[in-house]
């Protein structure tokens, strides 16, 4: 059962389908509905990206049934036995432990049979072997059946949310030659707000796990708002409110001193992330965007069980 620890459902669209979260694009003369229809510009150049974060699914928890797709409807236990995945709706009351340590023990060196072993709201248990029912997630099918839908794509960090939106503002979590971040900060905001004496924890590039060695949360390294920057691209971050469920943990740029502490917090980090439909409306929509969703609409399991974001588990 493929396992993707964080950002697990991430689309890369064109302005044609940024309606598809509740707004229209709206009404404007053919030729320019004629290219937002097609996700293209004038000589068919793609005139806008939009990146839509969505947390803590799996592609087989999407898409375990989803015609020709390579999914997946059971999955091996410790044991070496096979057991059923059972189908369930898209709101869940399961958290299953994000960090890097308890990933390791759903790999099991490339088994992947480790996931009873994994806590479950700080219990073991087979619970995890679910996916969600076709009828509970229609947008996405549509969204896969009318675009693309990789089945063969595998994360590249292995822990959860602070990493993994780092991935997707710079490709990496790596902080030089041999270390990388991994896991979660020691307190909120993850980023330069966060209190002093925050820490961060370290993978080596020889498998040690450095748990609250790595630097404060407010990083020097560059991202792609650099390249975009550099070339005269126009980028925005819709993301909720630094003070809101979701804007603490999942602001990426939040993390990147050079953004927080410059005047592109004003400019290009745009709060909340509902902004992206006025900028629409208005026909200001930048060339490049990330929309990052709120907790209540982030299809995060148990958010409303639990009220907050819980990625750290036991001790192992």
């Amino acid at each position: 059962m493929n396992r993707l620890s964080s950002l697990v459902w991430t689309a890369v669209v064109c302005a044609g389908v940024a309606g598809c979260g509740g707004g229209a694009v709206p009404a404007a003369d053919s030729q320019v509905r004629e290219r937002l229809d097609t996700g293209s510009g004038p000589n068919g150049f793609i005139q806008h990206v939009i990146i839509v974060v969505q947390e803590n699914r799996s592609f087989d928890n999407l898409f375990a049934t989803f015609p020709h797709a390579d999914g997946a409807t059971k999955g091996l236990i410790h044991t070496g036995q096979y057991v059923q995945l059972k189908a369930r709706e898209l709101e869940s009351t399961l958290v299953l432990d994000n960090s890097h340590l308890a990933f390791n023990v759903d790999y099991d060196g490339g088994k992947m049979d480790g996931f009873d072993l994994v806590y479950v709201n700080e219990h073991q248990c087979t619970c995890a072997y679910q996916y969600v029912k076709p009828s509970s997630i229609k947008p996405y099918w549509s969204l896969a059946k009318q675009y693309v839908l990789a089945d063969h794509m595998f994360p590249s960090q292995s822990s959860g949310s602070f990493t993994g939106h780092q991935d997707l503002i710079r490709g990496g979590a790596y902080i030089n030659s041999y270390e990388s971040l991994i896991d979660f900060p020691t307190s909120e905001p993850w980023g330069c707000d966060a209190p002093p004496g925050t820490a961060t924890t370290l993978l080596t590039n020889t498998g040690g796990y450095e748990k609250n060695q790595g630097p404060y949360p407010c990083l020097t390294y560059q991202t792609l708002r650099d390249l975009l920057d550099a070339k005269s691209v126009s980028w925005k971050y819709y993301t909720p409110k630094l003070t809101d469920h979701g804007g603490n943990i999942w602001n990426a740029f939040e993390a990147i001193g050079a953004v927080r502490n410059g005047p592109e917090w004003n400019t290009n980090i745009s709060s909340p992330e509902t902004n992206i439909f006025s900028d629409i409306d208005a026909n200001a929509l930048p060339a490049v965007s990330w929309v990052v969703p709120d907790g209540q609409n982030s299809d995060h399991p148990a958010q409303q069980a639990w009220g907050i974001h819980k990625d750290t588990g036991p001790s192992w």
